[in-house]
């Protein structure tokens, strides 16, 4: 029988993880949390998942699709509309790799920490 786990967190490494959550809240809506600080903070979706950025000195933001720095983590999210979503996120600070494998299906784009993720039509 598999151990019955649920998903808490996800936690992503980053220079500056206030700049980071912001990014991602203007993007996502999800709430601040409470005790988010310089070292540490974090994004709250209402089912409890939290949304993590950690402070790493020294951080080394990924490569992709080069994998001289791998991509450490790869996060997707529904949009309603690819072109309407990457404007914004690019608006936001977001980056846009070159390289697209499918983009009439889902887009490629980084955060401001280097992070690739995908926007994929919802």
């Amino acid at each position: 029988m598999p151990l019955q786990m649920k998903l808490s967190a996800i936690t992503l490494d980053c220079p500056d993880p206030l700049a980071l959550a912001a990014f991602y809240q203007q993007a996502t809506g999800l709430e601040p949390h409470p005790e988010s600080h310089a070292d540490f903070a974090g994004l709250r979706k209402e089912d409890g998942l939290l949304l993590g950025f950690q402070r790493v000195d020294d951080h080394r933001a990924p490569s992709w699709p080069d994998p001289a720095v791998p991509q450490q983590l790869h996060l997707c999210f529904e949009v309603g509309d690819l072109d309407e979503a990457e404007a914004r996120l690019l608006e936001l600070g977001g980056g846009k790799p070159v390289y697209q494998p499918h983009a009439d299906r889902w887009r490629v784009l980084t955060d401001p920490a280097g992070h690739p993720f995908c926007i994929v039509r919802g």
